[in-house]
């Protein structure tokens, strides 16, 4: 970077970023590839594994606390995850031991994996296998649709995404986001149930 010209040490990605989300609103975060839409993504949800990370972050006028936020948010990242050994209702049940709190029966856990199942539409996929990316088993577009449902069934109040339509064709991306629409009707629907 000195040969360029850059006297700085290290690159600054973000500098002075905030932004207000409503609740049941879909956000979309568009910019230019390189921009750091993936690197403040990862920063909020806490995934930032690299780099410094410098500044304050405040979530709803209150300095995130990253513990807290961890169980009441959700982060689909773009690497997939899956492991192709085991079906959509395997990984699904799996998420709600992982995540869930301890005290929570197993009926609530599986009506959360039943509940999500039919939100996500793969229903009809409940029992298939992951299998591996571009070789067997789901499509891309299962895959991404999956990605989501495993972190809805933690059951957060605020999901984030990361490119959740890349490498998609216009009828795959359509579906996923039916499935981001779907999610934010029930959104509603269970607030104005809790108003």
């Amino acid at each position: 970077m000195k040969m360029h010209g850059v006297e700085k040490h290290h690159l600054r990605l973000l500098e002075d970023v905030s932004g207000p989300f409503r609740p049941g609103i879909l956000t979309a975060l568009v910019g230019v590839s390189g921009s750091g839409k993936t690197t403040l993504l990862d920063v909020l949800a806490g995934r930032k594994t690299s780099g410094y990370i410098e500044g304050s972050i405040y979530i709803s006028a209150y300095p995130k606390k990253q513990s807290t936020f961890a169980r009441v948010s959700a982060y689909c990242e773009q690497i997939d995850i899956h492991s192709p050994h085991v079906t959509v209702c395997e990984s699904l049940i799996l998420s709600t031991w992982l995540r869930l709190s301890s005290n929570v029966d197993t009926k609530t856990r599986k009506m959360f994996v039943e509940e999500v199942t039919e939100l996500i539409e793969l229903d009809k996929l409940r029992d298939a296998l992951v299998g591996l990316p571009g070789i067997d088993g789901l499509s891309t577009e299962q895959r991404k649709r999956l990605k989501i449902a495993v972190e809805l069934v933690a059951n957060p109040s605020t999901i984030l995404m990361d490119e959740p339509t890349s490498g998609l064709d216009a009828r795959s991306a359509a579906i996923v986001m039916r499935t981001m629409r779907n999610i934010i009707v029930a959104y509603e629907f269970s607030w104005e149930l809790t108003r």
